[in-house]
């Protein structure tokens, strides 16, 4: 049934410039079911007091259930608030849902989906502006389980007063995904894609978590689109602000952070958190990195624990025992940061590389080599060019064949100064000996808090970030991302996203050769919250016309488990004329060192049947979980097949 409503105009402050509350007069809405006294109506009544709720008495109508809003004209749409009752009782909260609009009310198209945290905050699904009359809310579940009920007190859609329709050759930003957290940190999982997120010891803030010894966590399945919750207390353990790595299994490897000391390891076999033994040295903000060896390496970290002198330590995968290396001192990779020590030794690039060594390639201006076998030792590389120090920067090995390593953006200070342009091309070879340093066409944008993924063609897309980095806030966010061509060493920039990705953002590649977006804020009652992901789909994945490309498909591969310099054998379903390895990525607070891309040459072709070698130095392919792709002759790539590269 549709009823018609008074009018309510509230402008917000909006996530972007164009985002305001849409008028409400004469709009009517149509539910499943309501409950005699919490009518459909409420939700667009302007009153936080009253509240739609599905019939429960005599019987209860039984979930799914949707509300559908007719606006009486088209609107250019691009986010809904729902506000959850507010009368103290959570009955009815929404917990895993869709969104979808229509012009005609008949053709509905998903525009965001995913499961809403169980309180009575409000809840706001940003999403592409696209033009709509309609539209229709969803709840698969009720949020905590405790009936086949769904609630509202009040519902608003967002707005922009101009739309421009995007092209493919741009990529496209997908359907939102909405999470009960705000994930400051995530990880792709090998094999299933899924992707593990976690805030803190609160789904929505961090501060006040030391020693709490709980996480907030989530799991988004990209097959099925639905985000499952979990609060993790067995490894005593917040994990917000940590070192992550993902270790010679695969598994994410998580270090330090609010609860300093600890580590926590996923075990996604088993889908379950196991505690590892504490470090050496307690540390937050750290960075570490697995080595050619199979073991992790850490430095850095005065952000919780006490500040300086977090040298570097290594975790021992033989024997599960961490052991410092006082031949690796955090001193030469200091930033110069105002607020010292604090932020000096914070988020290093660091490259697990040959022979145990680590490749430190900022956000110092100064580059380091260390060593992390026996008890350590450490080497000067030369200075990054003419960059400043790069704080909240970007390095990404794009070719780890060659030792190409891309750095992008970063600051001289951690926060209240102006990112750079820069990029800057380092090529690493034998540890310990002079890399070089070439400067390449700077970015459209400054940026420091932003991201970057290498993408199975070697080019590598940067998302988000601020021009004038200050946490917690989206006011120099930047929406347009660049994607970097080492072929013509220049960027370009594709479609604009929906939601700002700046502080605690983090981008990862999927197994499906799109790029997963998310995160940002956890700040409380703050505006910068971002609960949420959007799934970018690159324009390699699109052909001239806008229409998806056919994707060749990888029919087999003769082994999952391989040594470095194995042979494999990849069958494919058409003929293809590319091949590259890209290491799954773990990220948070614009580092991801788990990531690299190797390309491959056949060595044997029969057919559709392609013979690879894979390099024999496991510093270029570290061990752990990769994902296998083939690309046909247009550049459009396959969906990944997943192998785990043995230590040697």
């Amino acid at each position: 049934m549709w009823r018609l409503l008074a009018p309510t105009l509230v402008v917000f402050a909006s996530l972007a410039a164009t985002q305001t509350v849409a008028d409400r007069t004469g709009w009517t809405v149509s539910v499943d079911s309501f409950q005699n006294g919490n009518e459909d109506a409420r939700v667009l009544d302007g009153n936080t007091g009253t509240f739609w709720h599905t019939q429960f008495t005599p019987t209860n109508a039984a979930l799914p259930h949707s509300i559908t809003i007719d606006m009486k004209k088209t609107v250019n749409v691009n986010g809904v608030r729902y506000l959850p009752r507010q009368d103290g009782t959570k009955n009815g909260n929404i917990g895993q849902h869709a969104i979808e609009i229509s012009l005609d009310g008949m053709t509905f198209t998903k525009v965001a989906s995913g499961t809403y945290l169980d309180d009575s905050s409000l809840k706001s699904t940003p999403f592409t502006t696209t033009p709509a009359r309609y539209v229709r809310l969803s709840a698969q579940t009720e949020a905590g389980g405790r009936g086949p009920w769904t609630s509202a007190a009040e519902i608003n859609i967002l707005s922009s007063a101009t739309y421009t329709k995007l092209a493919t050759n741009g990529g496209i930003w997908g359907s939102t995904i909405d999470f009960p957290i705000v994930p400051a940190a995530a990880a792709v999982l090998p094999a299933s894609g899924k992707v593990l997120m976690w805030s803190s010891y609160k789904p929505l803030d961090w501060a006040g978590g030391s020693g709490s010894g709980t996480t907030y966590t989530a799991i988004y399945d990209p097959v099925t689109g639905t985000v499952s919750q979990r609060i993790v207390t067995n490894t005593q353990h917040d994990m917000f602000c940590p070192g992550i790595s993902l270790d010679a299994t695969g598994r994410p490897f998580v270090t330090g952070g609010n609860d300093a000391a600890e580590l926590s390891i996923y075990d996604f076999a088993a889908s379950n958190w196991v505690a590892g033994p504490n470090m050496q040295i307690a540390r937050g903000y750290q960075s570490s990195a697995t080595l050619s060896n199979g073991n992790i390496f850490t430095i850095g970290g005065s952000w919780s624990g006490g500040s300086g002198n977090k040298n570097g330590e290594v975790w021992k995968a033989a024997t599960n025992t961490w052991s410092l290396l006082p031949g690796c001192p955090v001193g030469p990779m200091l930033t110069a940061d105002a607020k010292g020590v604090f932020r000096a030794d914070n988020h290093g690039w660091l490259f697990g590389w040959k022979s145990g060594s680590v490749f430190q390639a900022g956000p110092s201006k100064a580059m380091n080599w260390y060593t992390a076998t026996g008890t350590g030792a450490q080497k000067p590389a030369g200075m990054r060019g003419t960059d400043p120090d790069a704080m909240n920067g970007n390095a990404i090995m794009y070719d780890a064949v060659n030792g190409k390593i891309l750095t992008v953006g970063g600051a001289p200070n951690y926060q209240g100064n102006n990112a750079t342009k820069n990029a800057r091309i380092i090529t690493i070879g034998t540890p310990g000996t002079a890399v070089s340093v070439a400067t390449v066409a700077s970015m459209a944008y400054a940026r420091a808090f932003h991201n970057s993924v290498v993408m199975p063609d070697g080019k590598v897309l940067v998302v988000g970030g601020e021009t004038y980095p200050v946490p917690f806030s989206d006011n120099t966010a930047v929406l347009t991302p660049e994607l970097y061509n080492p072929a013509s060493s220049s960027f370009t920039s594709v479609n604009p996203m929906s939601v700002p990705r700046t502080y605690h953002s983090w981008a990862l590649l999927m197994p499906d050769a799109t790029v997963i977006a998310g995160g940002g804020g956890l700040c409380g009652g703050c505006d910068t919250n971002h609960p949420n992901a959007q799934i970018y789909t690159p324009a390699y994945l699109f052909n001239a016309d806008g229409l998806k490309a056919s994707r060749p498909v990888i029919n087999t591969i003769s082994a999952t488990s391989v040594a470095p310099g194995a042979t494999i054998t990849v069958s494919t379903n058409v003929a293809v004329t590319s091949f590259s390895l890209v290491r799954y990525g773990s990220g948070t607070h614009s580092v991801n060192t788990d990531q690299r891309r190797i390309a491959l040459t056949p060595t044997a072709t029969s057919g559709t049947t392609y013979t690879l070698q894979l390099p024999n130095d496991s510093g270029i392919v570290l061990p752990g979980a990769w994902m296998v792709f083939v690309m046909n002759a247009q550049g459009v790539p396959s969906v990944a097949k997943t192998i785990t590269v043995r230590p040697a």
